[in-house]
C-alpha cells in the first residue's frame, strides 16, 4: 500500500530552496572566494532556477550576506553554548574564547567572516553582523564582568573591539597554520590580565 505524502507548503519549499542557494554559496564561496563564483554555479550546485536565486535574493553579494550573516550567528551559539551562566566571568571570557577560536577553525569560516566579508560587503557591514552576534556575546561578557567587579573598569566598547581584534587575528594566524594552543595561551593572558584581584 502507498503512503500519500503531504503536500509542501509555500512556506516549506520557500526554506528548502533558500537552504539550498546558502549551503551551495556557502561551498563555493569558501572554495572560490566571493569574486571568483558566479551565480550559474551558485544555481546549479543547489539545483534550482536563476528566477528561484532572485526571488529569494536581490543579488549575488545579498545572498552572500546573507551566508556570512549565518555564519556569524553559529559562532555566537558556540561561543554561548561554551561559556554558560554558571561559569566565573574569567573562566566564561575563557571558555568563549575558545569556543571563537574553534567555531572559526571549520573550514572556510575565516576566508567568509575576515577576509572576503569585509572586502564584500565594507568594514561597517561586517562591524554591525559582528555586534549582532560574535562581538555582541563578548560584549556582554565583559559587561557582566565589570558589573560583577571581576573585570576592571574600563571603555566597554573599546575593550570590547580590541579583545575582537585580537581573537580575529588569532584565528587568522590560527587558519595559517600557527599554534592554536599558543593563541589560546597569549589570549588567556590578556583576559587574566583585565582580572581584577
Amino acid at each position: 500500500m502507498q503512503q500519500k505524502t503531504r503536500p509542501r507548503s509555500n512556506r516549506e519549499r520557500t526554506q528548502t530552496t533558500r537552504a539550498a542557494l546558502m549551503s551551495a554559496a556557502r561551498l563555493l564561496f569558501t572554495e572560490k572566494s566571493y569574486a571568483e563564483t558566479a551565480t550559474p554555479d551558485i544555481v546549479s550546485a543547489a539545483g534550482v532556477t536563476r528566477g528561484a536565486l532572485y526571488h529569494h535574493f536581490a543579488d549575488k553579494q545579498d545572498l552572500f550576506r546573507a551566508v556570512v550573516e549565518q555564519e556569524a550567528a553559529v559562532v555566537a551559539e558556540e561561543i554561548e553554548r561554551n561559556a554558560p551562566p554558571m561559569l566565573s566571568a574569567k573562566e566564561a571570557l575563557i571558555k568563549g574564547g575558545e569556543a571563537f577560536l574553534a567555531a572559526m577553525a571549520v573550514p572556510g569560516r575565516t576566508r567568509l567572516l575576515l577576509l572576503d566579508g569585509p572586502a564584500v560587503l565594507g568594514r561597517s557591514e561586517m562591524d554591525a553582523i559582528d555586534a549582532r552576534h560574535g562581538a555582541r556575546t563578548l560584549r556582554e561578557g565583559l559587561a557582566i564582568a565589570m558589573r560583577e567587579g571581576a573585570l576592571r573598569e574600563l571603555p566597554l566598547d573599546a575593550l570590547t573591539a580590541l579583545l575582537s581584534a585580537a581573537f580575529d587575528r588569532a584565528a587568522l594566524a590560527i587558519e595559517a597554520g600557527a599554534s592554536s594552543q599558543d593563541h589560546a595561551a597569549v589570549l588567556a593572558t590578556l583576559i587574566d590580565g583585565l582580572v581584577v584581584e
